[in-house]
């Protein structure tokens, strides 16, 4: 969500907006996938980076995760699964070739 005012342009965190006793309601969600936060869950630095990779371009491959941390197939997987069983990614529906993994909305 973007504010602009007096010129300024400050991007603010999600956002849900709804209509509430006459008027509007506006809650802010707190980041929950910090860099800091993410290294007191225990990730890796691949991890970490696959969770900021995903925060800026929506979703990551496997084949995206191996060509950009230059890591081997499996350790892509562990790494992606990792991050699905800590429910900080949820894989997409689609298995096999065209899988990607999305953050989980949560």
């Amino acid at each position: 969500m973007l504010l602009r005012a007096h010129g300024f342009q400050i991007s603010l965190p999600e956002s849900e907006i709804k209509e509430a006793n006459g008027g509007i309601l506006v809650t802010l969600f707190k980041d929950k996938f910090t860099e800091e936060h993410l290294q007191k869950l225990g990730l890796n630095e691949r991890q970490i980076k696959a969770v900021i990779y995903v925060k800026e371009k929506g979703r990551i491959a496997n084949k995206e995760y191996i060509s950009l941390f230059n890591v081997s197939r499996i350790t892509a997987t562990r790494d992606l699964n990792g991050l699905v069983d800590s429910k900080i990614f949820k894989s997409s529906k689609i298995k096999g070739v065209g899988s990607f993994y999305e953050l989980f909305a949560s």
